[in-house]
């Protein structure tokens, strides 16, 4: 598990912005394959109160000094020196979409779908091990994909590939369930080629 930042803003119930660390806030700060596009997370709940469980689906980057090409007193490299107060406002924002929540207690069940609890600003987010990804997605019979419907209902034209890209992992976590999942991927990849070609 990796940290990658804090929760800044959302944009409703289940779609928040993260904003990743940066070298001056971490000494440790994440690299790019832990906020990656269809990247698992965990958005840290309140006391007692289970963590809620997103896929990164889009990537923002904020830099606030673009267009303003005037003159600098100092070079960015000195700025530490002659300008201690000076602060960087470049970052990293990345939207995470809430498919369903992780308790803490391992032997409880995770949830899938809409949660009743939103995230606050500030809170936590960190990357799903491996492990986590299947619990979270252990079915009876088969890998749970219960979020699925509410995601593809997402008008962003990223979501088709996002569910692919999940697909391609659930496959990779669930060996014995190929068949059925490669269905679903080539049903779904099948409907996107479709519908962007009309």
């Amino acid at each position: 598990m990796t940290d990658i930042g804090k929760i800044v803003k959302s944009n409703s119930h289940v779609d928040y912005v993260c904003q990743v660390y940066n070298p001056l806030e971490r000494d440790v700060i994440p690299s790019p394959e832990d906020y990656a596009f269809g990247r698992f997370v965990r958005v840290a709940g309140g006391d007692g109160q289970p963590a809620l469980v997103g896929i990164i689906y889009n990537t923002i980057l904020m830099n606030p000094e673009f267009g303003a090409l005037g003159p600098r007193l100092s070079p960015a490299s000195e700025l530490e020196i002659f300008a201690p107060d000076y602060l960087n406002e470049k970052a990293t924002l990345v939207g995470i979409l809430v498919v369903g929540s992780l308790p803490a207690d391992a032997n409880s069940t995770p949830a899938q779908g809409i949660p009743g609890l939103s995230a606050s600003v500030d809170s936590m987010v960190a990357t799903l091990s491996d492990e986590e990804v299947v619990r979270f997605h252990v079915g009876d019979d088969a890998p749970r994909l219960a979020y699925l419907p509410e995601l593809l209902s997402h008008t962003n034209p990223l979501i088709p590939h996002l569910v692919l890209n999940i697909l391609e992992q659930l496959t990779a976590h669930f060996p014995a369930h190929e068949t059925q999942l490669a269905v679903l991927r080539n049903n779904l990849a099948w409907r996107t080629q479709v519908e962007q070609a009309g």
